[in-house]
């Protein structure tokens, strides 16, 4: 998945070998590589996207649950999220080719928009397929594949008789019980600063999910004008608003991981009160000219007065 992760069980049960847990963690994990990565050429999604076919193709269950899920988003997110943006991110730039540092002309810009949208990928309950409408249709799921995978650990360790847990892969995080100390997991969330690395918050969570999206430390500038690695689908541009990021508790790591994405899009005004109407529980890191302004849903808020 291009990215480390960690796994923290308070106690194991005496049932549950320590070697043999690790290894049917990295046989998942490679098995999920396997399925979802754009990285492997020969990955079930590499040969979906390198296909020319727009005839249904067969999906193992867990490549179908994802993109059923980025499907969902997409549409309440009313676009922000989309898991076809990728052409568009190369264009810019924030693909795996080295960074050019300069933005593309308007006719490139113009000509991927008509390569990229959800409404462009079909899924098909009956038999587990999918398909696309124009071959050259590019699937990345690095927006949620990663909190997929979180979630699948997660249902491992609880098959094993796991009840206290933190899996984390690329800062997305599932945590279930208590702390080794017997207390809630504390988990930082990073002040969204390029130069340095300081904590922002510190939340005292357990059994939930959570993913932060960020523009703050992936970007380039030519003549004093900032292009962050977010691009708005909707537009084909890089977002240009004020959110420096966006932590999201849900139920799973994928929904937390996707809506930490679409509400980054969609911005300090329209993803705040998106995340509003939708019951999101959502901590906003706003840049201002005094620093950084917090401002968190109603849903978030109520979250920590349960618990607390």
């Amino acid at each position: 998945m291009g990215t480390s992760f960690s796994i923290k069980v308070s106690q194991l049960p005496k049932t549950v070998a320590h070697e043999a847990l690790v290894q049917q963690i990295d046989e998942l994990l490679s098995l999920l590589n396997r399925q979802m990565s754009t990285y492997l050429p020969d990955s079930e999604l590499s040969l979906f996207n390198s296909s020319q076919s727009t005839e249904w193709q067969p999906a193992s269950p867990a490549l179908f649950q994802v993109l059923a899920e980025a499907k969902r988003v997409n549409k309440q997110s009313r676009g922000a999220f989309d898991v076809t943006v990728g052409p568009l991110v190369n264009l810019w730039g924030f693909g795996p080719d080295p960074i050019s540092f300069v933005a593309p002309p308007e006719d490139q810009i113009a000509a991927k928009l008509h390569l990229i949208g959800s409404n462009h990928l079909f899924l098909q309950d009956d038999g587990l397929a999918i398909r696309k409408d124009i071959p050259q249709l590019y699937l990345d799921l690095s927006a949620l594949a990663k909190g997929y995978a979180v979630d699948r650990v997660a249902l491992l360790l609880e098959q094993q008789g796991i009840e206290n847990y933190l899996v984390e892969i690329g800062g997305e995080i599932r945590l279930k019980g208590v702390n080794i100390q017997g207390k809630p997991w504390r988990i930082a969330v990073e002040k969204p600063a390029a130069d340095s690395r300081m904590i922002q918050k510190v939340l005292p969570v357990s059994d939930i999910c959570m993913a932060t999206s960020g523009d703050y430390r992936n970007f380039f500038e030519v003549d004093g004008v900032r292009f962050s690695h977010t691009i708005d689908p909707r537009t084909g541009r890089p977002i240009t608003h004020k959110l420096a990021s966006v932590t999201v508790l849900s139920q799973t790591t994928m929904t937390a991981d996707a809506w930490a994405t679409a509400l980054t899009v969609l911005g300090p005004v329209q993803g705040f009160e998106l995340a509003q109407q939708k019951n999101i529980a959502a901590l906003f890191i706003i840049k201002t000219d005094a620093g950084f302004m917090e401002k968190s849903t109603s849903a978030f808020n109520d979250f920590f007065e349960v618990k607390s």
